[in-house]
């Protein structure tokens, strides 16, 4: 298949996204939105493509290799002409993105939260101790064996319909899922409770769609722009280099949420070591324009807090 950009003469903006329902809603919420900004005679179609991390749900994502397991195939299509921009979870982007692409658009984020999903608790203190908690994400092992050191937590890998599903069959009492998700798949209902962001911190990036495209496609970054929500764009440029100052990756416990207040940015980030144990954050504010350097400087400083021998233990625990 060649290539087809969009332009102005009516050709097909091919979108690539992964298959799962999360993804598609994502995908079809910016087809949606470029159709709403430019009019019906703007065709615009969905290839689905099938990633690595979609592939191996068997271990953890640690172990085989981190956040671009959810992007390199749709990136080689982007980089290639097969597809004209890619539609992506934020949490999911590497920083560090193939030469030639860049990240060129964040819709309006969602709810940064992450939710508590059980039928048998109301929230994470209701859980009768050594309860068994199911969780793919480092973070979320690290965050809740921090305020729960007796939870036994399992490995949850799949998308939010298969993790729903290892709850139903008791492989464990609760999961935890990012509330954005729910939301845009309309099952909010589900979530006994939600997470406040002072005491559980999201990933970088968390309930936020971001749109990857080539570097100096003109027509696309034209057709994007109306899309684009200045706001979570500065939030991002904070959280990600927050999260690149930490050389951050799915091997990696970090959490980190920017918020805009007025002219202001507020930036909480925390790294911790995987049982929870250790933890140091920061609580720092700037001007709208130094986000990038905010969330960079906290980064840094947390690094030499914690000391390199902080990270070394981190190896690919689960």
């Amino acid at each position: 298949m060649t290539g087809r950009p969009a332009d102005e003469n009516g050709k097909t903006v091919r979108i690539g996204t992964r298959g799962s329902p999360l993804a598609l809603a994502q995908a079809h919420e910016v087809r949606d939105r470029l159709v709403a900004a430019h009019g019906p005679e703007l065709d615009v179609a969905i290839d689905i493509i099938s990633t690595k991390g979609d592939r191996i749900i068997d271990r953890s994502l640690s172990q085989i290799g981190g956040k671009g397991l959810f992007t390199e195939e749709i990136e080689e299509r982007l980089t290639d002409g097969r597809i004209d921009i890619a539609v992506h979870s934020s949490k999911d982007m590497p920083t560090k993105l193939p030469e030639g692409l860049t990240l060129s658009c964040f819709l309006a984020r969602e709810a940064p939260h992450d939710a508590f999903i059980s039928r048998k608790a109301s929230n994470l203190a209701d859980l009768p101790k050594g309860a068994v908690i199911g969780t793919s994400s480092l973070r979320r092992r690290a965050m809740l064996l921090r305020l729960r050191p007796d939870l036994q937590i399992v490995e949850f890998r799949g998308n939010v319909q298969t993790r729903l599903k290892k709850l139903e069959e008791g492989i464990a009492e609760a999961t935890l899922l990012a509330m954005a998700g729910l939301n845009r798949l309309g099952m909010s209902d589900i979530a006994a409770s939600v997470f406040d962001l002072e005491e559980f911190p999201p990933a970088p990036g968390q309930g936020a769609i971001c749109v990857e495209s080539r570097i100096g496609d003109t027509c696309m970054d034209g057709l994007l722009a109306p899309l684009n929500d200045a706001e979570t764009a500065t939030a991002l440029a904070c959280e990600r280099a927050f999260l690149d100052a930490l050389d951050g990756s799915c091997r990696t416990p970090i959490a980190g949420y920017a918020a805009i207040n007025g002219d202001r940015i507020d930036f909480h980030g925390m790294i911790l070591s995987p049982d929870g144990r250790q933890w140091h954050e920061c609580r720092e504010s700037a001007v709208l324009d130094d986000a990038a350097t905010l969330g960079r400087d906290c980064g840094k400083r947390l690094r030499a807090e914690a000391g390199e021998a902080f990270f070394a233990d981190w190896g690919g625990n689960a």
